[in-house]
């Protein structure tokens, strides 16, 4: 289980199996794991153009 933000937005809490999407304008600010005892993993998939960096900084 983890909890992930974006800015503007509320935290969510997404349970094994559960999915979420972050747009190319979106501000990853919170992503950790939600317990404190067991490990977390997620896959991350981002299609992006080629040439093109992958993560810019906050403005």
């Amino acid at each position: 289980t983890i909890v992930e933000q974006v800015r503007g937005g509320k935290e969510v809490t997404l349970v094994p199996g559960q999915t979420f999407y972050e747009g190319p304008d979106d501000v990853h600010t919170v992503g950790r794991n939600a317990s404190a005892t067991k490990p977390a993993k997620f896959i991350v998939v981002m299609v992006k153009k080629k040439g093109v960096d992958a993560v810019l900084p906050a403005e």
